[in-house]
């Protein structure tokens, strides 16, 4: 079994993987945190994380006869995207950086099966199931778990060697591997630079994340109307948000990926808002085909999309592209487009600001 696990981290860097931990399946100092999390409500709507009972923090209830989980780590963090530089441009679209190439999922679980096949072959016939944020898994403690690294006070993971621009995968296994070192120390020490400069201050407390007023969920995750508190906090941020990752230090050593899939596509990475907004129907499902943005439907494209161009500068170019979204068959997207007119007219209350 050591042989089988060094090959297998073998086998996983051939395949592209930056880094590979296994552990096992002992994750109740997680279930409770997890758990009281949930009870304060701060998962917001995201109802997916209280289904299906115990299977998200006990593996072998999810997988009956898992006894190990193989945990990955790919970096996904474009070259040169001037995050900063759009960032700072209001007339500017800022989208996450994972989501600027082809959607992760499946290229994840395409690599994860490879793997998952070639552990078979070698091991003559063992149960499995590869996961990449696909199913309940506890992805981050997890591969805390497997040493891949520690969860940071924005409650992402963070690397020491490789910061924290890389998305995970994990295969639920019955074999008995031996286990790597778990992480078991915060290296963030007393610095809160991503708390500091989150937008929302969604990040309430070191490591405590209240997703409802993170603009990932906002923009991402939440179907309904943006919290009118809120929307002058978001910026130009029409997809998701990096700034608890682009401030933190750690990321000094985070290394641009070699994986094409994830550069950008349909110049993303610094478009006008403008240019986003008149985007049809049918060109939204063009230019997002393959893309994790498309999960958010046209709808929430130009609701987000609205906002951004409310917190812009005073342009006369804007009011006309708000103005022909006023009649918009969409009650949602009507909401957002007056609400940005009246930002741009200077006509919003001041507890609306």
């Amino acid at each position: 079994m050591q042989t089988l696990a060094t090959t297998i981290k073998t086998w996983g860097q051939d395949l592209g993987f930056s880094q590979i931990g296994i552990t096992d399946t002992d994750l109740s100092p997680y279930e409770a945190r997890f758990l009281a999390w949930l009870e304060k409500g701060l998962h917001g709507e995201m109802d997916y994380l209280e289904k299906h009972g115990k299977k998200r923090y006990r593996p072998a209830e999810l997988l009956p006869g898992t006894i190990r989980i193989i945990s990955v780590r790919l970096n996904y963090l474009p070259p040169e995207t001037s995050i900063k530089q759009v960032l700072n441009n209001p007339q500017k679209a800022y989208i996450s950086r994972y989501a600027l190439g082809r959607d992760y999922h499946q290229l994840m679980r395409k690599r994860l099966e490879k793997l998952a096949e070639k552990i078979n072959a070698k091991a003559m016939q063992h149960g499995y199931r590869a996961f990449c944020d696909s199913a309940p898994v506890l992805e981050k403690p997890i591969a805390e778990k497997a040493g891949i690294g520690w969860i940071g006070k924005h409650t992402n993971l963070i690397n020491s060697k490789a910061g924290s621009w890389f998305f995970l995968g994990e295969i639920y296994t019955n074999l008995p591997l031996p286990i790597d070192a778990p992480m078991t120390k915060s290296h963030c020490g007393s610095c809160q630079r991503c708390i500091d400069v989150c937008p929302t201050a969604a990040i309430i407390a070191p490591y405590q994340l209240d997703a409802r007023r993170c603009i990932s969920y906002l923009t991402i995750e939440l179907r309904g109307s943006i919290p009118l508190e809120l929307r002058p906090l978001i910026g130009n941020r029409i997809y998701g948000c990096d700034d608890c990752q682009l401030f933190c230090p750690w990321n000094k050593f985070a290394k641009p990926t070699d994986e094409k899939d994830f550069h950008p596509r349909h110049q993303l990475h610094s478009p006008e808002l403008i240019d986003l907004f008149a985007w049809s129907g049918e060109t939204f499902l063009q230019k997002t085909e393959g893309s994790a943005i498309r999960r958010i439907g046209y709808e929430c494209w130009l609701r987000n999309i609205a906002v951004a161009l409310g917190n812009a500068p005073r342009n006369d170019m804007i009011i006309a592209a708000l103005k022909s979204r006023l009649h918009h068959p969409s009650a949602l997207v009507r909401e957002h487009v007056e609400w940005a007119l009246a930002r741009q007219r200077g006509q919003v209350r001041t507890k609306d600001k």
